[in-house]
């Protein structure tokens, strides 16, 4: 297993804020029966969770890391630690929580935004979530949302039901990891013609380096109910590989609305290869939102199951790889159902020479008479050291679908820059209004927060492109 080397990185201020490592327990480093057994145990699971997570192991053993895709070559989960239990219990009151975490969220700015913005919040800190809140005006329409340890005690029905049924284990290596390990998370349950109309947040920090984070996203919008859900990820930067192998499951009923927007902003030591999954039915809709900036490594492939006629999905991406990233990003697409639609429109920036892979998969089932699926996917380079790449996949099984694919790479002309400096724009600035202009159409899709957050990003990235 070839040794990490040294990335050199920019100031991310903030999000390279590291804690002291308080945990109160840590799983030893590597994959065992025994240390499966002891994270369950740990966890309280009953008997049934305990099996699963044993099986799923079982399944991780036996399937080859992919062949395709960025090199993961660098992860070697002998010297990864799978749970990481912070000295703090669960509540739903921000004073409760343990000063240096809740500095911590303080300075993301979590606290404030769910007083602006936000009907609901949760906050995980490595493998627990630490904070949960709802609005008392949704608790009486019947909107659950909770963490998912809480959720297995008080509604282990609607668990056992949904739980990795749409991602299974066998899907692939870290879908059975995550099976095997996984920890904290959020379940939300949205009550049929309910609509939840300011969004829930969670939030996902991961401190302790060295170690994975797998938390479980499970979201249930029965018939003709709407949800935004925004999931927000960071780490500081450590010099060891840490992993993420979260796992997303949303359930998308008849007539029924989810959008889900979220920022990934790992760390340059991160090795991101999470699994969000979608299954939508008659008329129903779902939306992403999708911003990945950090990672060294990064595998995403939001997939929309439109399983119900008339159902249809809406993705909208921006992915920026800067020096020692290698982003592979995209979105999957299945048309089960006739008169299914989707349409994917993304945007690839890569700098300093960063590595940026766009890569779809649509399928159009023979089940699926009048399908349509429209993809744009446009990248930018701002150098000649980087590298972008579009890597597409349709498989049409029948004649009436209407699919199409249209895909942009280029880079910032020389003119341009020479347009905007010829006015007295500084050419750091034209740089960086040119990159904004490119992903504005990403940008307006996300809440205000996010937006600004993601041009904030944006800056901090365009400063290190030297």
């Amino acid at each position: 297993m070839k040794k990490k080397t040294y990335i050199e990185d920019i100031e991310r201020t903030l999000y390279d804020i590291k804690n002291q490592d308080d945990s109160i327990y840590k799983s030893d480093a590597g994959l065992t029966e025994e240390i499966i057994r002891d994270i369950s145990a740990k966890k309280n699971d009953p008997e049934w969770m305990t099996e699963f997570r044993l099986k799923s192991l079982e399944t991780y053993r036996k399937i080859d890391l992919p062949i395709w895709g960025p090199d993961i070559s660098e992860l070697n989960m002998d010297e990864i630690v799978t749970y990481v239990k912070p000295d703090a219990k669960m509540t739903g009151d921000w004073s409760e929580v343990p000063e240096e975490i809740k500095s911590t969220f303080d300075r993301l700015g979590i606290p404030e935004a769910e007083k602006k913005s936000l009907a609901g919040v949760g906050a995980q800190y490595d493998s627990e979530v630490v904070y949960h809140s709802i609005q008392q005006s949704l608790v009486k329409q019947g909107v659950v949302y909770t963490d998912m340890e809480t959720a297995l005690t008080k509604y282990e029905d609607i668990v056992r039901e949904y739980f990795m049924t749409l991602v299974p284990p066998k899907d692939h290596k870290f879908a059975a990891l995550h099976g095997a390990v996984w920890s904290g998370g959020s379940f939300v349950y949205v009550p049929a013609g309910v609509q939840v109309k300011i969004p829930l947040q969670s939030y996902f920090r991961l401190n302790a380096a060295g170690a994975g984070q797998f938390e479980h996203t499970l979201i249930i919008v029965e018939p003709g109910a709407s949800l935004h859900f925004i999931e927000g990820c960071s780490a500081p930067k450590y010099n060891v590989t840490n992993l993420h192998a979260g796992c997303v499951e949303l359930f998308v009923k008849e007539g029924a609305r989810l959008r889900y927007s979220t920022i990934e902003n790992w760390s340059r030591n991160m090795m991101n290869l999470n699994t969000k999954r979608a299954l939508v039915e008659k008329n129903g809709l779902i939306e992403w939102v999708s911003g990945s900036f950090g990672s060294h490594v990064s595998m995403l492939y939001p997939c929309s199951v439109l399983h119900g006629e008339g159902a249809r999905c809406e993705f909208t991406g921006v992915t920026f790889a800067g020096k020692g990233q290698n982003l592979d990003t995209g979105a999957t697409v299945i048309h089960a159902a006739p008169h299914t639609s989707a349409n994917i429109n993304t945007r690839t920036i890569s700098k300093s020479g960063g590595a940026a892979t766009y890569r779809s998969a649509v399928k159009v089932t023979k089940n699926a008479p009048f399908a349509k699926c429209s993809v744009n996917c446009e990248s930018l380079m701002l150098d000649n050291k980087s590298r972008s790449d579009t890597l597409p996949v349709m498989d049409i099984e029948g004649a009436e679908a209407d699919v199409g694919h249209e895909a942009k790479i280029g880079r910032i002309s020389d003119e341009a820059i020479f347009y905007l400096t010829a006015r007295g724009i500084s050419e750091d600035e034209a740089r960086a209004m040119i990159v904004r202009g490119f992903v504005e159409p990403i940008a307006k899709e996300l809440p205000l927060e996010y937006a600004v957050e993601m041009n904030n990003l944006i800056n901090i990235e365009l400063e290190g492109a030297n």
